[in-house]
């Protein structure tokens, strides 16, 4: 059963200093289990057939998974791969340094984006990393509507999985990893090290977001089950479930046009 409680992150008023701390923490997590290195055959190969060398990541955070993404799909391709990050509540800071580091080949937009309305300027294969959670089925929908009415192809993929242990992890992991490894957290920042260590505001809203988006995840079917539901006839969708080398499982929903009928 999966249970929509709320997120400070989702919340207009939560002060960015505080938010993008846990989104920089999110990235460090995320790098550091290559949770969705399962996956990148399967983007790799979504890319190829829909002849797409553009990705637009929404709902990037703090850049998430998108460092790996880049250069896993550099080591699998000889196509020249560009990223753009968007999210609705931007970690420019965060986003000019992974651009730095990627020379260029990951940028970002420089204005809010709403996924579900997407502008029509981005074009490219979208992408979302552990976000889908944050949306209610209603408005899952919306955004991959969006996508359709774009003839955009989009991939949503989400980490962990609904359970008592993912819960416990997250309460017992998640405030040791983040007092441990917060000073490392690129780029640096003596907010994130003040609201983390003595008012640590970064600590309790990141275990309190990171089992409400437990008890929030999608089951593979249930993506598709909204996919189906949208205004398309011409779209093929794949969606699934796979696990990396830690026992991590990732969901996947896939979506494109397919070739073989009349847009």
């Amino acid at each position: 059963m999966r249970i929509h409680l709320f997120e400070f992150e989702d919340l207009p008023w939560f002060p960015n200093v505080i938010r993008d701390g846990g989104t920089d923490y999110l990235r460090y997590l995320l790098i550091a289990t290559d949770v969705y290195k399962p996956l990148i055959p399967i983007i790799s190969e979504s890319l190829s057939q829909t002849n797409q060398t553009t990705i637009i990541d929404l709902c990037s955070g703090g850049g998430g998974y998108i460092e790996q993404l880049y250069k896993r799909l550099s080591e699998n391709s000889t196509q020249n791969i560009s990223i753009h990050l968007t999210d609705k509540f931007p970690n420019y800071e965060a986003y000019r340094v992974i651009k730095a580091r990627a020379e260029g080949q990951i940028d970002f937009v420089n204005y809010p984006v709403d996924a579900a309305d997407v502008p029509k300027d981005l074009q490219g294969f979208r992408v979302m990393f552990s976000a889908i959670h944050h949306f209610q089925p209603e408005q899952v929908k919306n955004i991959l509507q969006n996508a359709i009415d774009h003839n955009a192809p989009i991939g949503i993929f989400d980490g962990y999985e609904k359970s008592v242990l993912a819960i416990l992890t997250v309460l017992i992991f998640h405030p040791i990893a983040l007092l441990l490894f917060t000073p490392f957290f690129k780029p640096f920042s003596f907010s994130r090290l003040f609201f983390t260590y003595i008012i640590p505001l970064i600590p309790l809203y990141t275990v309190w977001d990171g089992c409400v988006s437990i008890l929030r995840m999608y089951k593979s079917e249930e993506l598709l089950k909204i996919a189906n539901e949208t205004n398309t006839n011409h779209y093929l969708w794949k969606a699934g479930k796979m696990k990396n080398k830690y026992g991590i499982h990732s969901t996947y929903l896939i979506g494109y046009p397919d070739k073989e009928k009349n847009v």
